[in-house]
């Protein structure tokens, strides 16, 4: 390689890197500049210019949160949401999962036509909340639960996973009398931590950021989740509304729009904290639909 074309080489380096930097740039500010307004005294954000630091700190935006009932207890639904619709949505769509993995099982592509059928069809939005009045899901906790139990999606690609697992880890325990049940959960499982974690990170963000069944399908304000609550403040405030409510109130420099901001900060942190335990496998994972047949 000539002189010549190592420059070339550098420049073309050079550039990329410098895109990538700016590309990155502009898609980290806008978390990095929620987190700035949200330490800053609402009533100050609302005169502008603050882009690198908080102008004037202040941590009553996050005592505010905490304080309040509601958003309280719309940050705990959601966690208890997330947490227990991920373990319970990802346990059962592996356990079906597994199930169809066995060719030889009986109505097998029946089984497959309805899965693809419910894929790309749906009833709609009535008949679907006809369902949910019908099984007693309307207004209660299990209504965030119950119906994210299967995940078509992630049952597909469960299916071509688990019919990759070499057979003769299932024949060995066979033999040595474990039932299906216990080779699931003693063979299958660990072995599949790739396509687990992977599934865990897209059912619990799911599940995290949902707003549209606490808006539909609840009509109690304990049940509201903090994404509902999010979206009832985006709707409400607008910038007239907030300049009057600055000027008649007292609460140490706290708007709703800071107040929301806060919210955001505590909504995104568990997601940021948990995904880089969870970056080993989801790598691994992200792949399983497009190497798996």
């Amino acid at each position: 390689m000539n002189l010549d074309q190592k420059q070339k080489d550098r420049v073309m380096d050079t550039f990329v890197n410098v895109t990538l930097f700016v590309i990155m740039l502009s898609m980290l500010y806008p978390f990095y500049y929620v987190l700035i307004l949200s330490f800053n005294k609402g009533t100050d954000s609302l005169l502008g210019n603050v882009y690198l630091w908080p102008r004037s700190f202040t941590l009553e935006n996050y005592a505010q949160f905490l304080n309040d009932a509601a958003w309280y207890k719309a940050f705990l639904v959601t966690v208890a949401r997330t947490v227990l619709g991920t373990v319970s949505g990802v346990l059962f769509t592996c356990l079906v999962a597994y199930g169809l993995s066995h060719r030889d099982l009986l109505f097998h592509k029946a089984y497959f036509t309805i899965i693809i059928f419910a894929m790309y069809f749906s009833g709609g939005l009535i008949p679907y909340y006809v369902v949910l009045r019908s099984i007693g899901l309307l207004n209660s906790f299990g209504v965030y639960i119950v119906p994210s139990l299967l995940n078509t999606f992630f049952l597909l690609i469960a299916i071509s996973f688990f019919r990759d697992i070499p057979g003769e880890l299932k024949e060995s325990a066979h033999i040595d009398g474990a039932r299906e049940l216990v080779v699931f959960y003693r063979i299958v499982l660990p072995v599949s931590m790739p396509l687990i974690a992977t599934m865990a990170l897209f059912v619990g963000v799911g599940q995290w950021n949902s707003w549209l069944d606490s808006a539909y399908f609840v009509q109690s304000e304990e049940l509201r989740t903090l994404a509902f609550r999010m979206m009832e403040v985006i709707n409400r405030s607008n910038a007239p509304m907030d300049a009057i409510a600055v000027a008649n109130s007292s609460s140490a420099g706290v708007t709703s729009y800071s107040l929301q901001v806060a919210a955001m900060v505590i909504s995104i942190a568990p997601i940021v904290c948990v995904y880089p335990f969870l970056q080993k496998y989801f790598i691994q994972g992200i792949m399983l639909g497009s190497v798996k047949g």
